[in-house]
């Protein structure tokens, strides 16, 4: 009798510990969805329950499997499926990262399909689509799904036996890890004034060659170049040439540059890579080949250690130890017919740079919306929509809205917010401070501004 008991008290305590669980599982769900904007719900829906501390035993053992011998072996076979099988019936939708990360290298649709269906099962929604990363990958930001325990150690594994060069990029550092992604190219890591030597990489151009004005008979009045001023010295970076090579290390006006162009945020930045604190090298960035909420990753070569690439602060490596920020100048987006008449002594990068491509990404591959994923994005303008963006002497972030500021301005009516102005110059706009001086400000995309000032205040309100 005791032992049926026994029994039945087993069954009924089970009963109460299944309840638990539900009603814990609720309460985790009812609160991270409470910690996420209304428009994050509204898109993407409620988040699924997340549980904390470390993996079991046998589900470290799968996860070798599944995410690391597969790569390590460059196969699939059906001990990867068995473990992806326990991955998806453990239920922790940290692990969704590392399918994640799988899947932006997994070649075949089967081998897709099947991730796409474990991502499903371990989010609590039905993800499985023609190319699922980037909807799985949207999800997990925009959720905010914390990593799984030795994350990037998993993630380094993945990407170092993938691709050649990353094994000094993965590294402990003040950078999220989660949100890096292949941007399906291979890392430049060419010598310092040896980028003109051939690369399967997008190369970098150092110390470029230009001409004047005059003798830039290939441009076209109409071409798109972004301009910066420093020291009284003016010059032209054409888009044609920065879309191919998107990262420029340059001397103008006296000072050393270093001047990434994101294409896929719309986002020509220029960094003074010198006057730097005692004992740091003058950086010479180039293209990781990775993207960050689809922003470019830049390294410094000498260093390798790995840049903000829209904030300008390194995040790994010697150069992170060393809290290094770099300041920026102004970059004008413009067209080349206004640059050259109100700047008529400026020099332009010379043509043979372009590389004999005449690409006009923006115009086309992304009028579908970001082809790489970001998660969420501030609602209150469209997420390509142009803006100028600086930061106020009180450290906030302000964006303006290009198109309705340019009507502004041209009206002749004053812009200002704290103690940033903006004024126009050559058919761009740029900020500058209540004494006129130049603060670092430049054109981007909406969305990319956004995530990477979250707090920022826009103009107008």
């Amino acid at each position: 009798m005791a032992r049926v008991v026994s029994a039945q008290s087993r069954m009924v305590l089970a009963g109460l510990l299944a309840t638990l669980s539900l009603v814990w599982s609720d309460r985790l769900r009812a609160e991270d969805a409470a910690a996420l904007p209304d428009y994050v719900i509204e898109q993407f829906g409620t988040p699924p329950a997340v549980p904390e501390g470390p993996l079991s035993e046998d589900l470290k053992a799968a996860v070798k499997v599944a995410f690391v011998d597969s790569v390590a072996q460059s196969g699939w076979g059906p001990d990867q499926t068995a473990a992806l099988t326990e991955v998806s019936e453990s239920k922790d939708p940290r692990l969704t990262w590392l399918i994640s990360d799988l899947m932006r290298f997994a070649g075949g649709v089967e081998l897709n399909a099947l991730l796409a269906s474990a991502a499903s099962d371990l989010l609590g929604k039905d993800l499985r689509t023609l190319h699922p990363w980037g909807v799985v990958t949207d999800h997990l930001i925009a959720w905010d799904i914390p990593a799984p325990p030795d994350y990037l150690e998993v993630k380094r594994s993945i990407y170092t036996s993938i691709i050649p060069g990353w094994d000094r990029i993965f590294v402990e550092g003040d950078i999220d890890w989660r949100l890096v992604s292949w941007g399906g190219v291979l890392i430049d890591d060419r010598a310092h004034d040896e980028t003109e030597e051939v690369c399967n990489c997008i190369p970098a151009s150092d110390n470029p060659e230009v001409s004047s004005a005059e003798d830039a008979t290939w441009l076209k009045d109409d071409d798109v170049v972004f301009g910066i001023t420093i020291n009284g010295e003016s010059r032209a970076y054409p888009r044609r040439i920065m879309e191919v090579r998107e990262m420029v290390n340059d001397t103008l006006g006296g000072r050393d540059l270093g001047i990434p162009y994101c294409t896929l945020c719309g986002a020509a930045q220029a960094y003074f890579t010198d006057e730097l604190p005692a004992r740091i090298e003058r950086p010479i960035l180039r293209t990781s080949g990775l993207l960050i909420r689809s922003n470019k990753v830049m390294y410094d070569l000498n260093t390798y250690s790995v840049f903000d690439t829209f904030l300008g602060h390194a995040v790994t490596g010697p150069l992170a130890e060393k809290g290094l920020q770099l300041k920026q100048a102004t970059v004008v987006t413009t067209d080349w017919g206004r640059w050259k008449r109100d700047h008529p002594d400026t020099t332009v990068l010379v043509e043979r740079l372009a590389l004999g491509r005449d690409p006009d990404f923006r115009n086309g591959r992304d009028a579908d919306g970001p082809i790489f994923p970001i998660g969420d994005v501030d609602p209150r303008l469209p997420v390509h929509e142009d803006v100028i963006g600086a930061i106020t002497a009180s450290g906030k972030p302000v964006a303006f809205q290009r198109s309705t500021a340019m009507a502004a301005l041209t009206r002749g009516e004053e812009i200002v917010f704290e103690n940033v102005r903006l004024e126009l110059d050559a058919g761009g706009i740029r900020a500058v401070d209540a004494d006129g001086s130049d603060i670092g400000s430049h054109e981007a995309f909406w969305f990319a501004w956004s995530q990477f000032h979250p707090e920022t205040a826009l103009w107008p309100q």
